[in-house]
């Protein structure tokens, strides 16, 4: 079992705790044919980051920030929620910390973080930072590291637990442990992150006196 203890636990939302594919891949489909842009080429990077950023990734060439606004607020208006769950061990891993001891640090906009969470009863901790709150998102360090002001900790005293290139590099560069699971991504794509697990339900939480442990069987470790 590979082992990580610090002073506290920052979780990407989508694709960690939070389950939202089917949601994203309409709206990106609905997006892709109006501007007659190949949907593969989004699925491929959307993961981790801003939609202005996937935007400008792959149509640099239109007004991004406008199609951003306008992909967010169908977003946020979607009233079919059915395509959203938990991830298997979600629930009993943000349990496991205490209220002060874990953030969220998510590329979604605050309404429908707060909104996705509310709906599946996954509890919201003291400190939920989202591309409303940092002038650039992943994977730029930014989220990261208003997470851990935030929480009043130094990053490199924070666990990050990632699923995407974009928020390995982020949390990477704001000097954090990165942790991913291998829930959007195959572990070959993961590699910039100190371990890999293969789902939350996987790690092992523990709280004291003296700060979080952490547990998880490595997939590198098994070879």
């Amino acid at each position: 079992m590979a082992t990580w203890s610090g002073a506290a636990v920052v979780f990407d939302l989508d694709g960690v705790l939070i389950d939202a594919d089917a949601i994203y891949e309409r709206h990106w489909r609905r997006w892709a044919d109006a501007h007659g842009i190949d949907l593969g080429s989004i699925l491929a990077i959307h993961h981790g980051r801003p939609s202005v950023e996937t935007m400008r990734m792959v149509a640099p060439y239109l007004d991004v920030e406008t199609e951003a606004a306008r992909f967010n607020e169908a977003l946020e208006a979607d009233p079919d929620d059915s395509g959203i769950r938990a991830y298997a061990g979600a629930h009993n891993v943000v349990a496991a910390l205490h209220d002060a001891r874990w953030a969220i640090a998510t590329s979604a906009p605050r309404s429908t973080a707060l909104s996705r969470l509310s709906a599946l009863g996954i509890a919201v901790p003291r400190v939920v930072v989202t591309i409303d709150d940092v002038p650039a998102g992943k994977p730029a360090p930014d989220p990261y590291l208003a997470a851990a002001a935030a929480l009043g900790v130094a990053p490199d005293r924070c666990l990050v637990v990632e699923d995407a290139p974009a928020g390995i590099a982020s949390s990477r560069a704001a000097g954090a442990y990165v942790l991913a699971v291998a829930t959007t991504h195959p572990p070959e794509r993961l590699g910039d992150a100190d371990g890999i697990s293969r789902s939350l339900g996987d790690l092992d939480v523990s709280v004291d006196a003296s700060g979080v442990t952490v547990r998880w069987p490595d997939i590198r470790d098994a070879g």
